[in-house]
């Protein structure tokens, strides 16, 4: 096995795992050994495929009985590393874990998928405590990702969390990642400076103005007779992506700019707009 995907395998055997998982993974093991055996490999390796995706490291179980499972190589960029389901009195959590392969760095990749292992067990672990003794009411989170660009150069990989209570709150976080130079993108990293605050506020603005003329339902909080905390700037940090085309998309989560109806709202910047105070054009042209 590779020696990166085995050093995460066993430190993340370290990690206490709900006890619903190991019966999860007993009901799974247990499916496997009953299917009949596929005469035609290829029939066979999306089998092998299918196990790996719906149980690994899903338990410290389920990684010993899959440690004799071959690695796929570089076929599958971004799986869904685990996947866990409860729902019981009003309540309900279902949180899908992605697993980054084939980066070419193996430090950089373990990273990632540590990280995104280490978010959703805050997110059980937080479940599990707002949950405890829980008689009535309704409480639903929700994760999971999405893949917005993964071309030659570029993988933006987002991070979904939807949590219901009495009304629902949706936020996006993203990793964009050099997959040629194996650097993680930060926003700052992408201009010479921090002038890049001020010309990303201002076209969101302006695009915000643009959108509330066009349409008469879309509503952005840009004054105090809006809100009480108008839209003013960006966050040096702000959500981003890099989409398919080369440009630089700014998120915000549900409630930051706007009202709740509006969802997560995104804003493309015009390559033009920000070409004065980019570093190059390697990513952003």
């Amino acid at each position: 096995m590779d020696k990166h995907l085995e050093q995460l395998k066993e430190e993340y055997l370290e990690i206490p795992i709900p006890p619903e998982y190991d019966a999860m993974v007993e009901r799974t093991l247990k499916r496997k050994n009953k299917k009949p055996h596929f005469q035609k490999w290829t029939i066979g390796l999306v089998a092998a495929a299918a196990l790996f995706v719906t149980t690994v490291n899903v338990s410290p179980q389920a990684a010993r009985a899959i440690s004799e499972v071959p690695v796929i190589g570089e076929l599958v960029k971004v799986v869904t590393f685990t996947e866990f389901k409860k729902s019981d009195q009003g309540t309900n959590i279902d949180l899908k874990t992605p697993h980054v392969s084939g980066l070419g760095d193996g430090k950089l990749q373990d990273s990632l998928n540590q990280k995104y292992l280490a978010e959703n067990k805050k997110l059980y672990q937080d479940f599990e405590k707002e949950t405890k003794g829980y008689k009535n009411g309704h409480l639903s989170v929700e994760s999971g990702y999405e893949v917005r660009t993964n071309n030659d150069q570029i993988l933006s990989l987002g991070r979904y969390k939807v949590t219901t209570q009495a009304s629902a709150a949706e936020e996006m976080t993203y990793d964009t990642v050099d997959k040629k130079n194996h650097v993680l993108i930060t926003l700052p990293s992408l201009f010479k400076d921090d002038r890049y605050i001020d010309v990303i506020s201002e076209n969101n603005k302006e695009q915000m103005k643009k959108q509330m003329k066009e349409d008469s339902n879309k509503i952005y909080w840009m004054t105090k007779q809006d809100t009480v905390d108008p839209f003013k700037k960006i966050q040096p940090d702000q959500s981003f992506y890099i989409n398919s085309k080369g440009k630089l998309v700014i998120s915000f989560n549900e409630y930051d700019v706007a009202p709740g109806y509006m969802g997560v709202v995104e804003f493309t910047i015009p390559t033009s707009v920000l070409k004065d105070i980019l570093v190059s054009d390697m990513y952003i042209h």
